[in-house]
């Protein structure tokens, strides 16, 4: 009788599986992997491209009246519909209200040329009327009106938003998101220029 020789080492089999395992992890760690800012930028940059986009559109189709409202503290934005009511914060199927930058970012916004960049005015900012005299008792805190619209119309209020981590200074070398008043929204990538005939 012959006796068989014991094998030493591992099958095929066992080392797929550890190859396999190995991998798995490895792809857990690297999707948890902190992003940095100037990645992070990028994509809440074109986020708000896309949300002002779409938005853009479904005014116009739905007849909506829509408005921004970036927070001063520069870490959020707040989308808006006009109602009956009043400006109420935006309840859309894909896109919500509210939107909130990560630590480390800042979100920075002008309003553009022409007369909407204007300070000076021949009238006094306000209302023509007495507001306390036709007050409601009643009446629930109202939601603050937006900074920017987008009208059913087509139009937008032009401005600009500069998204930049926190260690860069605002200007060219940020993520910037032009809207203009032609209704279009233009991406500008770090460094990149708007063309002078779009303006």
């Amino acid at each position: 009788m012959r006796k068989h020789k014991q094998q030493r080492g591992f099958t095929l089999l066992e080392i797929m599986l550890v190859m396999i395992l190995v991998s798995v992890s490895a792809i857990a760690v690297i999707i948890n992997l902190p992003r940095s800012s100037a990645d992070a930028a990028e994509v809440r940059a074109q986020q708000l491209f896309q949300r002002l986009t779409l938005l853009h559109q479904d005014a116009i189709l739905n007849g909506w009246d829509l408005g921004i409202r970036f927070d001063p503290t520069g870490k959020k934005y707040r989308l808006l519909r006009l109602t009956k009511d009043g400006w109420q914060a935006l309840d859309h199927r894909r896109i919500p209200a509210d939107t909130e930058l990560e630590d480390g970012l800042v979100l920075a916004w002008e309003l553009g040329d022409g007369v909407w960049g204007k300070k000076d005015s021949l009238f006094k900012q306000g209302s023509l009327f007495d507001e306390e005299m036709f007050a409601e008792e009643d009446k629930q805190e109202q939601e603050k009106p937006p900074q920017a619209f987008i009208l059913s119309s087509g139009e937008l209020t032009p401005f600009e938003v500069y998204i930049h981590p926190n260690s860069e200074a605002q200007g060219d070398q940020n993520w910037r998101v032009f809207a203009l008043e032609n209704g279009s929204v233009k991406l500008l990538r770090p460094g990149e220029d708007l063309d002078d005939e779009v303006r």
